[in-house]
């Protein structure tokens, strides 16, 4: 399995990036790659929690994504799983989806916060599909965008 690490520095509080990936809110207005948006988020955060959110396409297609959290340390880290679902949250083969026979029903990510000189660096470590990084780093785009 491939493992793709995105890595970003935002010129932003680590307060303020640690909101943009647990309150549904602020998460919803930079997920997804390039042209999609996110409809739907709900994160229940802490260990053993889970989150259910959405992607919408340009074309109109929305795809469901689950998962649960396997470690949360406030302003340092996020580690989930993350798989794609129905709009339920029950988990659905990659093949299902239209994706790549092989690619896995869940995935390992890991995100971590670090702050110094005002900045603050997020690296996403994702293990599954590389088109992944692809999807990380426009996401970290917009991102980047919503906090200007």
């Amino acid at each position: 399995m491939d493992q793709i690490t995105v890595s970003r520095t935002f010129d932003a509080p680590l307060e303020t990036l640690w909101k943009a990936w647990i309150e549904p809110e602020q998460f919803m207005k930079w997920y997804g790659p390039k042209g999609f948006t996110a409809p739907t988020c709900e994160i229940d955060l802490r260990e053993g929690g889970h989150h259910l959110w959405s992607m919408q396409s340009p074309d109109g297609r929305q795809m469901y994504f689950t998962g649960s959290y396997k470690e949360v340390k406030p302003m340092e880290r996020l580690v989930f799983t993350d798989g794609m679902s129905d709009a339920e949250g029950n988990l659905m083969t990659a093949e299902m989806m239209g994706m790549p026979e092989g690619t896995p029903v869940s995935m390992d990510v890991t995100v971590t916060f670090a702050h110094a000189d005002g900045k603050t660096t997020v690296t996403v470590s994702h293990i599954g599909h590389e088109s992944a990084g692809t999807g990380w780093e426009q996401a970290l785009d917009k991102l980047e965008k919503v906090l200007a």
